[in-house]
């Protein structure tokens, strides 16, 4: 089966730079209209055609995978949701630079809790846990392929996590709209093997 994983396209706040987890913003105008000036040069060039569509629960995300995949049904999923980055959501690195607690979480590579937000190791494991349920359901049904529309966050945790590539979190980033492709087995996964294999980029 192949899955593909799809960052959603740009925010009002993450044009600003801003940290964006719990906050539901809408796509921002200008994204859609160069995803839209794209399309018309033939999006199916950029993202395969998949029988099953997976989003997290916040708007910027399902909205990216009505643009991409217009008229498909998409499930959502609450465990595939962005990080909660506490005190720090809709704040840029000027904003947080000299605060000595983000330094400390900078220095942690990220490890740290951020203040009044979710432990990073947690969401990690609930993005891990979200897309092994989905796969295993997937695998079930006999799919043939799959997008799972997420965030920046959950791609890096998933993969981070998953890929049969050892490679750290922030490897697996990837800019608006990208992301990557992966394939998984039902042998592999009804072995207890459960990795992504031959993943790369989109």
């Amino acid at each position: 089966m192949k899955i593909i994983f799809i960052r959603h396209l740009k925010t009002p706040g993450n044009e600003k730079r801003q940290y964006i987890g719990r906050t539901d913003e809408d796509l921002s105008e200008q994204a859609v209209e160069v995803f839209r000036q794209r399309q018309e040069k033939s999006i199916s060039d950029l993202y395969p055609l998949v029988q099953y569509i997976i989003s997290s629960p916040l708007k910027r995300c399902i909205q990216t995978a009505g643009l991409i995949y217009p008229g498909q049904e998409i499930s959502v999923e609450p465990m595939l949701r962005e990080c909660d980055f506490g005190e720090y959501e809709q704040k840029t690195y000027e904003d947080l630079k000299n605060e000595p607690e983000y330094i400390r979480w900078m220095e942690s590579g990220g490890m740290t809790a951020f203040p009044g937000g979710e432990e990073q190791e947690l969401f990690r494991r609930r993005c891990e846990d979200g897309v092994k349920k989905w796969i295993s359901r997937l695998l079930r049904e006999e799919a043939d392929s799959a997008a799972f529309i997420v965030h920046g966050g959950t791609i890096m945790a998933a993969l981070s996590k998953l890929s049969e590539d050892t490679h750290e979190f922030y490897h697996w980033q990837v800019e608006n709209g990208g992301g990557y492709v992966a394939e998984v087995t039902a042998e592999d996964w009804e072995n207890g093997r459960k990795a992504l294999r031959k993943v790369k980029r989109l």
